[in-house]
């Protein structure tokens, strides 16, 4: 495992991709840097434009197949300004490496898991634009996902053991009565029961680029990475990210921005906030908080949850 993601199912290292770069996609061949090791795919910097984006898990293998197929279409929706890394190419199996992979382009910033919550407030009101653009109804073919947009109550045993093994206290120091408390008035909000509308399905602060605003002063965003979990079904997944990403201050903004946009009730939000007990405390519990970036925004989850 590395710090701050699940074990890899596969080895990759620069050589491997340069090869596989070569190989398939021999115009896009430069030097090769890994930049991170996901949850569930790595990337590494290729030349001064591109990104090779290669799954490290089976799981990883999966999602990237759906973002392949969906991204090109969902990013049109985007509001101007920011961006989402559209693969230009596609990579094959090859050279023992077992799946299919992306050339995206690559994009210069910092990620808002780098940047203090504080500091990403001015942020809110684009993201919340982001997730209304996208956020239209999907079609009937649009991917399914396992965690993703489904009813709150297919998550209520893996959140009972969670919460009851002791693992979350002696991460965070927490308190759990508190946090099922939470989970308890999220799963007893009435259940979506709209058209399934599109989810990005994790728009967590390493999953938003950052790029300092043209004055100097504070960020702003500039795109939204990792669609490998896009799927359709319950908007309030995505709503997390009010918790995720935001303090409270910076919560009130996007939580504004979203109401001014499109309707949402009082459900929509505590079941919002049960979706992001749920990811923070999957976070935490498989990876802790001291790794690094991701698992420090799964212990800021469990805190704000508790906030309000």
């Amino acid at each position: 495992m590395t710090a701050d993601a699940p074990e890899a199912d596969v080895h990759l290292d620069t050589s491997l991709v340069a090869r596989l770069v070569a190989a398939q996609h021999p115009s896009f061949a430069g030097p090769v840097e890994l930049v991170a090791n996901g949850w569930d795919n790595a990337i590494f910097r290729v030349g001064d434009q591109w990104a090779a984006r290669m799954p490290r898990r089976e799981l990883g293998a999966r999602l990237l197949r759906s973002e392949q197929r969906w991204l090109p279409v969902i990013a049109s929706s985007l509001p101007d300004g920011v961006r989402a890394p559209v693969p230009v190419a596609t990579g094959r199996p090859a050279l023992g490496y077992p799946y299919a992979w992306s050339i995206t382009p690559w994009f210069d910033g910092e990620t808002a898991a780098s940047v203090v919550p504080a500091d990403r407030r001015p942020i809110a009101e684009a993201l919340a634009d982001v997730l209304v653009a996208i956020g239209g109804p999907a079609p009937a073919d649009a991917p399914d996902h396992p965690s993703r947009g489904v009813p709150l109550a297919t998550r209520d045993e893996m959140m009972a053991e969670r919460l009851g093994s002791g693992r979350l206290e002696r991460a965070v120091a927490t308190d759990v009565a508190a946090l099922a408390a939470v989970w308890a008035d999220a799963l007893a909000a009435p259940p979506w029961t709209g058209a399934p509308r599109w989810l990005h399905g994790d728009p967590h602060p390493g999953n938003l680029l950052l790029e300092r605003r043209a004055d100097g002063d504070g960020w702003r965003l500039a795109a939204v990475l990792d669609w490998g979990d896009v799927t359709a079904g319950d908007p309030a997944t995505d709503l997390a990210a009010a918790w995720m990403a935001f303090d409270t201050e910076g919560r009130a903004a996007f939580r504004h921005r979203i109401e001014r946009l499109r309707p949402t009730d009082a459900a929509d939000w505590a079941r919002a906030r049960g979706w992001a007990l749920a990811i923070g405390s999957s976070i935490v519990d498989i990876i802790g908080v001291d790794g690094g970036p991701i698992g420090r925004v799964g212990a800021h989850a469990l805190e704000q949850v508790l906030l309000d």
